[in-house]
């Protein structure tokens, strides 16, 4: 298969299972999906094939991969970048956007199962995963990118991981809020970084150079809701024709001659965001030659020599193409996840408690 022209209501489910079935078979009885069987697991990559496996419906797989991560929680309510056989491969950071991440990746869940008991049991990782991360804001609004084996701030920020953080926080916002918890400081930081990312680019590349020639600083503040309206149409088309290759896809970066699958797949969603749907179902037609006999799509393609590369197919890039074939059709109930951005709730203040009783609390909530 080549070309895959998607429309609503038309989700493609025996095409496409054989990709949820690689995913499947890479997952570890215990719920870790790592990149592929060999490699190592990291938290956001982890939570973006487990997504793909709710979308498909395989709901137990999913549900295994998200008490996986509650396993590995940390007491600080972080996770470590990158884990092999349930062991941190190193220690050397923690990024805040991956530790996030979890909240997209639970409420994303809860959208398509509408399962309370699920959201309620997985209430206290996400309260400790976005304290950790808002630990790290600073008065400015922007978040560091990563942190140390000591819980020390690396002192920079990345615009595509503070986008990612805004939406995750809008999940966790809206988790705490179909749980009667709390919502204002999550609010407020959410806001805060927002404003960062539209008004102070001098707080993001401070102390490297730009990321400007990569394609998610271009359309992750699109897909995430950080820019919207025509603000969002004129970033995107601004840089179109530097980023995306006809009958290929969209560029990692632009200085190289390669295009990356799951980016494509994200590009494919930031353009339903702005109702850009032709563009949308034309990109991701093309992805389709880069289908492994095995379900497993390649990771990327360098289109100067010809040639896969790297020869990986990973868990996330499959996750990726099942999150656009549920944006594109409408399949699921989280379809619109990253084209329409909910409005920031607001409920009564108790986040302030420790987490030790925030976990007593979210334990005691009553399901109705």
């Amino acid at each position: 298969m080549t070309s895959l022209l998607l429309q609503k209501g038309r989700y493609p489910k025996a095409l496409l299972q054989p990709t949820v079935d690689y995913i499947l078979k890479q997952q570890f009885e215990d719920g870790c999906i790592p990149w592929y069987r060999g490699d190592k697991a990291d938290p956001w990559d982890h939570t973006e094939a487990a997504m793909g496996l709710s979308i498909a419906g395989e709901f137990a797989a999913a549900e295994r991969a998200y008490q996986w991560l509650a396993n590995q929680q940390l007491d600080d309510g972080s996770w470590w970048n990158h884990y092999k056989n349930n062991q941190p491969v190193c220690k050397e950071k923690r990024e805040t956007n991956f530790v996030a991440y979890v909240a997209t990746g639970i409420w994303h869940h809860y959208l398509i199962t509408e399962n309370r008991d699920f959201l309620a049991l997985h209430w206290p990782m996400v309260a400790e995963a976005i304290e950790f991360v808002l630990r790290y804001q600073s008065e400015q609004g922007e978040i560091d990118w990563a942190v140390d084996e000591q819980g020390n701030g690396l002192g920079d920020a990345l615009i595509t991981a503070n986008s990612s953080i805004a939406k995750s926080l809008e999940c966790a916002i809206n988790i705490a809020h179909t749980l009667g918890q709390a919502t204002e400081r999550w609010s407020a930081a959410r806001s805060n970084i927002v404003a960062c990312l539209k008004h102070k680019p001098e707080r993001f590349d401070r102390t490297w150079e730009s990321k400007a020639r990569y394609s998610m600083d271009w359309f992750y503040p699109v897909l995430t809701g950080v820019i919207t309206g025509e603000d969002a149409v004129a970033r995107i088309d601004s840089r179109w024709h530097e980023f995306v290759e006809k009958g290929l896809g969209c560029r990692c970066v632009t200085d190289e001659p390669w295009v990356t699958i799951a980016e494509s797949c994200e590009l494919t969603m930031a353009l339903l965001a702005i109702n850009d749907h032709a563009r949308a179902v034309n990109l991701y037609s093309w992805l389709h030659q880069f289908l492994d006999a095995d379900g497993g799509y390649w990771m990327g393609y360098q289109f100067r020599d010809k040639v896969v590369w790297p020869e990986e197919k990973t868990t996330w890039t499959s996750g990726a193409i099942l999150l656009a074939a549920d944006a594109l059709t409408e399949h699921t109930a989280a379809a619109k996840l990253f084209i329409e951005h909910n409005d920031i709730h607001t409920a009564v203040d108790s986040l302030n408690m420790p987490r030790k009783n925030q976990r007593s609390a979210a334990n005691g909530l009553r399901i109705d």
